[in-house]
């Protein structure tokens, strides 16, 4: 089912927000956690999102030396979350470890994702703030092409690459896109978007929509909403 594809973030800074944003849209399959919730709560919530046999997308984006970020995904593992993330951008040899971790685990149901670049990111940012001398787009595809090679599962990106990473990187690569946004809903802070039908018409495999349904004054009307909108 198309809803399927939708990850929401439970962005909210402790449990009890957690657990009734959970209870809110009980229709939703998948959730993100990251950083802030993380941080906040440990592995209750994993835990508890198991309990009621929910997927996970744990986003805490590795990005240290290789036997760091091989030592966090091994630790990760015990978590059996469905995604995991670390950044592209922590080279060759981190990438590489941390997939090798996956595959010695044999069954274990994580799969890793590459992020290509945050889609808070613009050209304009990239060139002359973080000093990359080439285009925003070549950028991504380069960081999701090494990703891939070094036996990762799937890349985060700004839908506005999708179709190319698609071609480029084929069908069993999953393509996890934020940056999306329903036709009615603000951009905010995200610089590279994409209504949740376009993204998916151009090859991504999941959505994460947060604000447009969390931040909603009714978050089940909002859910309700986005579905029929990607299904039209």
């Amino acid at each position: 089912m198309l809803k399927d594809k939708i990850i929401v973030p439970l962005d909210v800074p402790d449990f009890d927000n957690a657990i009734a944003l959970v209870k809110k849209l009980p229709e939703v399959n998948f959730w993100k956690v990251g950083l802030e919730l993380f941080v906040a709560t440990g592995a209750d919530i994993l835990k508890y999102l198991k309990d009621e046999n929910k997927q996970i997308f744990l986003d805490l984006k590795f990005h240290d030396i290789p036997n760091t970020v091989k030592g966090a995904t091994q630790s990760a593992l015990k978590y059996e979350v469905d995604l995991l993330t670390l950044h592209a951008v922590a080279g060759r040899d981190a990438l590489t470890a941390a997939s090798e971790v996956i595959k010695n685990a044999g069954a274990s149901p994580t799969k890793l994702l590459a992020i290509t670049i945050l889609t808070s990111i613009n050209s304009r940012q990239l060139a002359f703030d973080l000093k990359v001398p080439i285009e925003l787009p070549e950028y991504a595809l380069s960081n999701a092409f090494m990703a891939q090679e070094c036996g990762i599962d799937g890349a985060v990106c700004s839908p506005h690459e999708v179709a190319q990473l698609r071609n480029i990187c084929g069908d069993d690569f999953l393509l996890v896109c934020p940056g999306v946004r329903p036709t009615w809903a603000a951009k905010g802070d995200q610089k590279r978007i994409m209504t949740p039908q376009q993204a998916l018409q151009q090859g991504a495999s999941y959505l994460v929509i947060g604000r447009p349904i969390i931040q909603a004054e009714n978050p089940q009307q909002a859910w309700e909403k986005i579905v029929e909108e990607i299904n039209e």
